[in-house]
């Protein structure tokens, strides 16, 4: 049925996680991701900067309550709605206070739930370091589940593969626009988040990123690196709630090519050094 999401050009524009300590929770963002924190209520929160915006609402630790996927134009919206009901998926009401009317929610096979929608005008124009929220990285238990939901009946683009020595699947990664990825999955015994990614840009901000997060007595978790699937530079932090953040730049920008496979071997997560493996 084509790739309806792709076509609607649609890109990662937010995500709100719940947590048993939301206020401890969006002062982390607010500091670590150079955002500002709004609190509006006594449950919500929101972090917002140049291209990036967090929710925080009080619930479960490292639980998504959703993610925002724009897309380009209100035609790229409603065909994705049209492929969503032909696909006889149930089209939910949109809980994102970011999109404007008419956007809608899913979900998918581990009971995420994504929203697509038009984005509202941005109304902060804080200036900082630059970072726009860029993919989400899931770990599912079915990662072909994973893949069937999102290119078969949305029409994502599947753009890398790694497979295990027996040929089964162990990650997946796919696009919604022109970007290697906005969309990944492991394989793993749970079904969640595996982790979040800000795109920096180039190799220079990466080095100004990590200045920050020393200015605030943030450590490294992994890297810097090179990731194999995406070619991207990459390091990674991890919230108080036990979330991992990735900084990450100079992604693979796909033009015309076919799905590529990749052997599960740390190198493929990467390239330069110390790999965390998932399955």
């Amino acid at each position: 049925m084509g790739k309806t999401a792709v076509q609607a050009g649609a890109y990662l524009h937010h995500l709100a996680f719940e947590s048993s300590k939301p206020a401890r929770l969006a002062a982390f963002y607010g500091n670590a991701m150079d955002m500002e924190v709004t609190q509006l209520s006594h449950s919500e929160w929101r972090c917002e900067g140049p291209g990036r915006r967090m929710i925080v609402v009080a619930g479960t630790d490292k639980q998504l309550a959703y993610a925002g996927f724009a897309c380009r134009d209100q035609a790229g919206l409603v065909a994705l709605r049209l492929r969503a009901q032909q696909e006889n998926l149930e089209v939910l009401n949109s809980p994102s206070p970011y999109f404007q009317p008419g956007a809608f929610a899913l979900y998918d096979p581990s009971g995420q739930t994504v929203c697509f929608g038009l984005a509202e005008p941005v109304q902060n124009n804080r200036t900082g370091l630059p970072g726009p929220v860029q993919h989400l990285t899931f770990a599912a238990s079915d990662v072909e589940a994973f893949v069937a939901f999102y290119q078969d009946r949305l029409g994502f683009l599947l753009t890398d593969r790694v497979l295990h020595d027996d040929g089964t699947l162990a990650t997946a990664f796919l696009t919604s626009n022109h970007e290697h990825h906005t969309l990944a999955c492991f394989q793993s015994d749970r079904n969640g988040v595996d982790h979040h990614s800000y795109e920096a840009g180039d190799w220079g901000y990466i080095r100004d990123w990590c200045d920050h997060f020393a200015s605030h007595d943030i450590q490294l978790d992994w890297g810097p690196g090179r990731h194999g699937p995406g070619n991207n530079l990459f390091v990674f932090i991890t919230d108080p709630d036990g979330n991992w953040i990735e900084v990450s730049a100079e992604l693979e920008v796909i033009y015309d090519r076919g799905v590529v496979d990749w052997p599960q071997h740390p190198r493929t997560l990467n390239k330069w050094g110390r790999a965390i493996m998932r399955s």
